[in-house]
């Protein structure tokens, strides 16, 4: 028996990275979770792999800033599993620069899936949480950033994205206690993911049909983990077991809250 037997999760951006990791641990929990990523072929492997260990998963591929997106989303939920128990807003991502050469496009495109997105799933979610209750306490977990909490130099937009975040998790804490509904968020510091991975020349991932810079030069890398007090990045899997603290029962009374989840470097 698993600790959410019976709940069914939403897990934006879960085809990859992080995201991936956090929807295959809420399903070896028990969780019926709803699998998103921009493209379609990462999020069906993460939902086969989660049913090939006997969970339940289905797909719900796309763009989380798209308009109509967020409805649909927990539509998938509430057709395919009947309910709607946890969200995790982990979609996101970074295109950085000092503040003098920052875009209004590079301003608005990491504000809009950093915290845009996250409003507007929740907005949508609103109604089922308030129609449809239950006698267990609903899950929301934000996935903020260090950068967020402490700022961090060349991310004025991500930065202020993901403080943002943590400022519409406090306030829904307090609208949506009266629902049973718990919402947190968790910050994390330096994870190794394909984001964060070391290179030695420049490197670019396409996203959203953008070409933006990835990875973190070796000697950079170090320096970071040296700062660390556990001597090295997070792994997806450890960043995954934050969120699920959040979401299991043993977490009922923690509300409002922003977990930093970075070895102790800041």
């Amino acid at each position: 028996m698993g600790t959410l037997d019976g709940r069914v999760a939403l897990v934006s951006g879960s085809g990859r990275g992080i995201g991936r990791e956090i929807a295959l641990k809420l399903a070896r929990e028990g969780a019926s979770v709803v699998v998103n990523d921009l493209d379609p072929d990462p999020a069906e492997q993460t939902a086969a792999d989660i049913k090939a260990a006997g969970g339940n998963a289905v797909v719900c591929a796309g763009s989380v800033v798209e308009d109509g997106f967020a409805e649909r989303f927990v539509q998938t939920a509430t057709e395919s599993f009947g309910g709607l128990d946890i969200i995790v807003n982990n979609a996101g991502y970074t295109w950085d620069t000092v503040i003098q050469k920052m875009t209004d496009e590079q301003w608005d495109t990491i504000v809009d899936v950093n915290l845009k997105a996250p409003f507007r799933i929740l907005r949508a979610a609103q109604p089922w949480f308030k129609e449809q209750p239950v006698d267990h306490h609903r899950k929301v977990v934000n996935v903020s950033s260090t950068s967020g909490v402490f700022g961090n130099p060349g991310q004025a937009n991500y930065a202020a994205a993901k403080a943002g975040l943590v400022g519409l998790t406090k306030t829904l804490a307090k609208e949506w206690g009266r629902y049973r509904v718990n919402v947190n968020a968790v910050a994390y510091g330096f994870i190794r993911t394909r984001m964060t991975e070391a290179i030695e020349d420049d490197k670019t991932l396409t996203i959203d049909g953008r070409d933006i810079k990835v990875g973190v030069r070796a000697e950079r890398l170090e320096t970071i983990e040296k700062m660390i007090p556990l001597g090295r990045g997070g792994t997806p899997q450890e960043a995954a077991g934050a969120v699920y603290l959040l979401c299991a029962p043993e977490s009922d009374y923690v509300n409002a809250q922003c977990l930093v989840v970075d070895g102790g470097r800041v």
